[in-house]
């Protein structure tokens, strides 16, 4: 292969042969942590990420709303309930709530990458080796770390804005309008409902991301340590982690949606959530939405790679290492 061959998904903790996950311990450490151009970078990957990811995630959102209350459901699958809402409210339809999203998009994509790097600096070894246990336990705790900062307030009123635009006469005449009277309503400690549920989805997201994005470069290399991963393989690989993730912890992020909805006062706590749920529809009530959440997070893995490498490109060439 060209020995000139530039990776399109580098990220902060891989090397410049394409494989994922692996610092540069003592370049970062030269630089003090991460760079400021590097924080820029995934907080505007994280912003354009979420503009084009954002319609899976309001259909994901609408399904698992859907039909609460003994309501009549509203939506029979994904096509309906995108074709409903765009005759009902037009193409930006599919963006109703994006506020919330955009304005939480940069600070959890700086986390996620801080936290992540700062666990792994602490097990990895001289040379920036995980093993495989610590692999997982990295992405666990950042995903936890992720959680309980980020994801948990902003999910809370995310699904809140979502929710509301459901009803007749929503309630939220603009986003400060709606801020103000969630904090008024369910207070600061009611931004955090349903937090243990986000943790464990976070952390399991995390954990298996990160595993399978190692493990996979590791395996694709074999015996040649120093071999380069094309970067199709990474995204590849990545789209299965996505993909995975999903799968694993569908459940919790059908639980943390009800948690976190208007009608939260209905569930004493997650488990009392969780014991509703089934009685209300059985297992299957616990993988409403898989297939737009599938879509959106084996999309966002390959978004935001592509386009966090383009902007790290840009600012190489407008704002020069010294």
């Amino acid at each position: 292969m060209n020995e000139r061959f530039q990776n399109p998904f580098r990220r902060p903790w891989m090397v410049n042969n394409g494989a994922a996950s692996e610092i540069d311990y003592q370049h970062n450490r030269s630089k003090g942590g991460l760079r400021l151009r590097v924080i820029l970078a995934s907080g505007i990957a994280g912003g354009i990420d979420a503009v084009i990811t954002y319609p899976t995630d309001y259909v994901k959102t609408q399904l698992q709303l859907d039909g609460q209350k003994g309501a009549a459901k509203q939506y029979s699958g994904v096509v309906d309930c995108i074709t409903k809402t765009v005759r009902w409210y037009g193409l930006s339809g599919l963006y109703r709530g994006i506020k919330i999203v955009l304005y939480g998009a940069i600070p959890k994509s700086v986390v996620i990458l801080t936290s992540f790097d700062c666990f792994k600096s602490l097990l990895a070894d001289d040379r920036g080796h995980l093993t495989p246990g610590y692999r997982f336990l990295s992405g666990l705790a950042a995903g936890v770390f992720e959680a309980f900062i980020i994801v948990t307030p902003l999910e809370n009123i995310k699904v809140k804005f979502i929710n509301d635009h459901r009803l007749v006469q929503p309630r939220y005449r603009s986003f400060l309008h709606g801020i103000k009277l969630i904090v008024k309503e369910y207070g600061i400690l009611g931004l955090y409902k349903g937090v243990s549920a986000t943790i464990v989805k976070q952390g399991s997201s995390q954990s298996i991301r990160f595993f399978i994005m190692e493990t996979g470069k590791e395996w694709y290399k074999g015996d040649a340590s120093s071999a380069n991963v094309p970067s199709s393989v990474v995204g590849l690989i990545g789209a299965f982690a996505g993909a995975a993730s999903v799968l694993a912890n569908t459940p919790a992020d059908v639980v943390k949606t009800r948690m976190q909805g208007l009608d939260s006062h209905k569930y004493k706590n997650t488990a009392d959530c969780v014991v509703k749920m089934f009685k209300e529809g059985g297992i299957a009530t616990f993988y409403k939405g898989t297939l737009p959440r599938l879509v959106k997070v084996c999309m966002d893995v390959s978004i935001t790679f592509v386009i966090y490498d383009a902007v790290l490109d840009v600012f190489g060439f407008v704002w020069p290492e010294e």
